[in-house]
Parts: structure tokens; C-alpha cells; sequence
């Protein structure tokens, strides 16, 4: 199965700076983390008079059974991990599969610790807490993160779609590794490891598909069409995520008509037409072919900029909805999916800031920001649409926006983005 390290129109990340966690943001950033020392100050000497924490006194009787709201510590400039992390432990079929595989190999004796097996451990040793609450320290995993990829080593401001592409990709890697070298046979093969694209004698007749491809994995069909011979040229490609541009004022249905738009090729981007034999003027469109179970859409709101000779970043307002209709090409279908989890992105430029999740879990909407997590109305999410005004003192704007299908099944008819699927 094709997988990409970057969605198939995500842009170069910007260029990481020597500035250390936080260093130049605003006045405000630092407003913020006085108030949140403040504000931790304040939780631990009310825990110690009630023995609840800030966050269950704000669930009272409606806490969700059996659910965990842990923080995650920062060590330095981890914020860009964090944030991530926390949107997928809250994505519950990855988080259920991940703890599956967990649970059948944390007992094996020749089992090498990775960037998964370091994932797995971190999300068991949430899931299992006897506290509802608290924070919890991701070393061994940040090690991890660091050993396998100089790009997030030091003390440089990280870009959050990087460090998600990495980790889902480092992921696949992973079980296909294990796949590959299993040593298959009649009395170790099982129905589970056969299906995932491993055969007997340890050829695979298919691609192998993870529990990463079925969760996050869709698929686009790029279409050609020449203006003089009207042959249509299509071909297939994968995406973990879609990566669109974004415009002053719009909405992500907006943006996602622009991204499946169709383009005319002339002048110096001519099409080679095999049919024609020669370049031709020919239009290009991006259809979707699978639409996922989990939809990530990235923002680009990092544009480089020629005239600057570096990225800025973009304050546009975009205006994302909490349910979302999108329809595939292969069944004309439309299918439905609900907003759980947006990275935003605080401060003014690509090399700066800091990153926290805004996380729906049990009807409740979450504010994660590091090792603090509290409980916030769902309007709060519309202060991170972004500034209908380039220069504005709103600095914190979603980047990284998780949707989840909603059924088993897409249904039903509604308006999509045109030309969308």
C-alpha cells in the first residue's frame, strides 16, 4: 500500500528557528503561562482540600466512565508533539487498535523497542491509571521522536503536520517490518495476519493494510483531460491527510472547492499527451476515490513568500464547521463526519509560538494545552477561525483540523464541495 511522508500537495515546512520554545511570541504568550502557573497553583491547593482535580469538579456526576484526561509534560519545545498526541488518543479507533496491538506484543521477548512500541506504552499507561486525572511525562517516546529524526532535536520550534506525517508514516514502517519478517507458518499463521496482506510461506499477495491505512487512509484520482484529443489520463494516489491553500474570509468548504477545482494547463505547463504525442493544453482536476475514516485537513496558513525570501504566516479567517459533508466519486455517496479534535497553532509566524489541541470527548469540548487540561464551551473554537484583518492582536488559529466519519456507512444526499469526490 502507497503512503506518503507529506499529503500529496503539502508544501515545504518552514524553516526551523533557533529560537527556543515560546522565545518570541508576544507579550501575550507570556501573559498566558503566568496564568497558567497561576492557575496550576491554585488546582493543587484545591485538590488538597477536595481531593478531586479542577477537571472532574467540572464533570461532577457526568465524568465519562472509564475515560482518562491526562496532561503531557513539556520538555522545552515538545508543544508540537503534545498537541498531536493528544488528538489521537482521543481518535478512539486509533487509540483502541493501538492498545490491541499492545496488548499482544508487549509480552514478546524479542520485541524492539520503537517509536510504536514507546507509543503504545504512553497510551496504556493513561488508559490504566487509577487517577481520572494528572499528567503524565512522554520521555521515553520524545527520545524516541529525536533518535529516529535530527529534524525535531533541539530546542527549535517544530511544525506540528511534519511531526503527524512522521509519526503515522514511522508507524506504517513499523508493521510492515513485522509483517515482512514473521516467520509464517501452518502453526504460527492466523487469519488476522493473512488478511493484513502477509501469505503463507511469508509471500505477501497484497499490499499489507494496517490499522493506520484503515483508519487514516484515502484515496485521490488525479484526472487529465486533453484539450484536443479529450483522452482523460487518471491515476491514483494516497493521502493521510489533505493539505489545502486557504483565502482572507472563506470557509473550509470553500477552500475544498478550490483544492478540487479544475485547473487549465497551457502556456509553459502544457501536458504531454501520449495519444497526441506532444504537449497540449489539457485541464487537471483532483478527485477524491476513498474518502477516509478519519478526514485530516492541514491548513496551509505557511506560505513562502518571494519577495521576503522567507514564510509568513497566514491570519486568514477560515471558518471550519463542526459537521462536514463530503461525497466519494465511486459511489456518489455522501458521507458524513463530525469535527473531534483542531491543533491551533499560537503566534504570529512559522518559526514562533506554541501549540495547543482543542479536543471533543464525550459531547465535552477540552482545552489541551500541555499539562493543563480544562473544560471549555464549544463556542470557544470560533476564536480560532482566524482575523478577517491581516494585522490583528488573534494570533491563535486552527492548523490541523480531525474529522471522524460518522456510521459505517456514507449515505444519504446533501450539498459537498463541487467537484469535490
Amino acid at each position: 500500500m502507497a503512503k506518503t511522508a507529506r499529503s500529496p500537495t503539502a508544501e515545504a515546512s518552514p524553516p526551523a528557528a533557533a529560537e527556543k520554545h515560546r522565545s518570541g511570541s508576544a507579550a501575550g504568550s507570556g501573559l498566558r503561562s503566568l496564568a497558567s502557573a497561576a492557575s496550576g497553583w491554585w488546582d493543587r491547593w484545591a485538590v488538597m482540600g477536595s481531593g478531586l482535580s479542577k477537571l472532574e469538579r467540572a464533570f461532577g456526576d457526568q465524568f465519562p466512565e472509564g475515560e482518562r484526561y491526562f496532561g503531557l509534560e513539556n520538555f522545552g519545545n515538545t508543544c508540537y508533539c503534545n498537541s498531536v498526541l493528544q488528538a489521537l488518543y482521543y481518535c478512539t479507533p486509533f487509540r483502541e487498535q493501538l492498545l490491541e496491538y499492545y496488548a499482544k506484543n508487549r509480552n514478546l521477548e524479542d520485541a524492539e523497542e520503537n517509536l510504536l512500541t514507546c507509543l503504545a506504552d504512553l497510551f496504556s499507561q493513561i488508559s490504566a491509571s487509577k487517577k481520572k486525572t494528572g499528567v503524565i511525562a512522554p520521555k521515553r517516546f520524545i527520545q524516541m521522536v529525536k533518535k529516529l529524526n535530527e529534524y525535531f532535536r533541539g530546542y527549535m520550534h517544530q511544525d506540528a503536520h511534519e511531526f503527524l506525517n512522521f509519526l503515522l508514516n514511522e508507524i506504517v514502517d513499523i508493521l510492515e517490518k513485522e509483517s515482512s519478517s514473521a516467520k509464517v507458518s501452518p502453526a504460527t499463521t492466523s487469519p488476522e495476519k493473512v488478511s493484513n496482506g502477509a501469505a503463507v510461506d511469508g509471500v505477501r499477495n497484497e499490499p499489507l493494510v494496517t490499522w493506520v491505512h484503515k483508519n487514516f487512509q484515502g484515496t485521490l484520482t488525479n484526472e487529465t483531460r486533453c484539450l484536443m484529443c479529450e483522452t482523460v489520463t487518471a491515476k491514483d494516489e494516497t493521502f493521510f491527510d489533505l493539505s489545502v491553500d486557504i483565502e482572507q474570509n472563506s470557509s473550509l468548504t470553500s477552500c475544498l472547492k478550490n483544492f478540487f477545482s479544475t485547473e487549465t494547463l497551457n502556456a509553459d505547463d502544457k501536458f504531454f499527451c501520449d495519444k497526441c504525442c506532444s504537449l497540449q493544453e489539457a485541464e487537471k482536476r483532483m478527485k477524491i476515490k476513498k474518502v477516509p475514516q478519519i478526514l485530516v485537513i492541514h491548513l496551509k496558513r505557511f506560505k513562502f513568500i518571494e519577495q521576503l525570501n522567507r514564510h509568513k504566516k497566514l491570519s486568514y479567517r477560515v471558518v471550519y464547521p463542526l459537521e462536514l459533508k463530503l461525497s466519494s466519486n465511486s459511489d456518489d455517496a455522501d458521507c458524513e463526519y463530525s469535527l473531534f479534535a483542531v491543533v491551533v497553532h499560537l503566534g504570529s509566524g512559522p518559526n514562533q509560538g506554541h501549540y495547543v489541541a482543542k479536543i471533543k470527548s464525550h459531547d465535552h469540548w477540552l482545552s489541551f494545552d500541555d499539562d493543563n487540561v480544562e473544560m471549555i464551551p464549544e463556542s470557544t473554537l470560533q476564536t480560532f477561525y482566524g482575523s478577517s484583518r491581516e494585522y490583528s492582536g488573534n494570533t491563535d488559529h486552527g492548523y490541523i483540523l480531525f474529522y471522524e466519519r460518522v456510521g459505517g456507512n456514507c449515505n444519504g444526499k446533501a450539498d459537498s464541495p463541487e467537484g469535490g469526490m
